[in-house]
């Protein structure tokens, strides 16, 4: 699964000029102003805020998708930490997931992911960046969630999952999972509104080896009473 990642580009003029190819075009033409929040480390049960992209442009949704038809905020508190992601293999058939990958298909920009390797009793942090060393483009679905005690609108996202491919086939030995990682010259044909479900399955699979690279890091990451948001836990052992 996929539920630690890392984010470090806070300019969102920088941003927006990476998904120019996928935005609409006042989008590409737009100063964004301020910074965005930046992690070395940070996990989705801490259910941060995090830029996202779309077809409409960018946004910060909060991790974790609560559906439209939640009621409560009680609820939506308790469906949120089982939705940080969403197994790409029945993402059609969950009820949580289904109006949404239809309509609310998005881009997590993030700058590496971590997963472990399981050797006896031994976690031992991989993280995973993109081999070219740019953003990687995780698929992801999205969806707006109203409060309707107090009207509060709260956008809300799930990364999708697949099965590993090779590589994360030996760092994560245990789940055998990884996000799906979408390639850049496939991003603005993930995020197409028109895309239709054939489409779609087609596009959820282990992505190509080549696209990322790994390196151990420190074993801080493993304890969350540490603080992991620190420049140590991205860095080689």
């Amino acid at each position: 699964m996929c539920y630690n990642i890392a984010y470090l580009e806070n300019r969102a003029v920088r941003l927006a000029q990476r998904y120019s190819n996928v935005l609409p075009p006042a989008w590409k033409e737009r100063t964004i102003e301020g910074e965005l929040p930046g992690y070395f480390f940070v996990s989705g049960f801490s259910h941060p805020e995090l830029p996202v992209i779309g077809s409409d442009g960018i946004g910060l949704f909060s991790w974790g998708l609560i559906p439209f038809w939640v009621n409560g905020e009680d609820k939506a508190g308790e469906i949120r930490s089982k939705t940080l992601n969403a197994v790409g293999e029945t993402v059609f058939s969950k009820p949580s997931f289904k109006r949404s990958i239809l309509r609310g298909r998005c881009l997590l920009p993030v700058s590496g992911f971590f997963e472990w390797r399981h050797e006896g009793r031994e976690k031992l942090p991989y993280y995973i960046t993109g081999s070219d060393q740019e953003l990687i483009s995780l698929g992801c679905i999205s969806e707006s969630w109203t409060n309707t005690g107090t009207g509060e609108v709260l956008n809300t996202f799930s990364i999708i999952t697949t099965p590993v491919n090779e590589m994360l086939s030996y760092i994560h030995n245990n789940k055998k999972r990884m996000p799906l990682v979408i390639p850049k010259d496939a991003e603005k044909q993930w995020v197409d509104p028109g895309l239709d479900r054939a489409g779609i399955e087609e596009m959820i699979r282990p992505c190509e080896e080549e696209i990322l690279k790994a390196h151990r890091v420190s074993t801080l990451v493993n304890n969350p009473r540490n603080q992991r948001n620190v420049p140590a836990a991205i860095q080689p052992l």
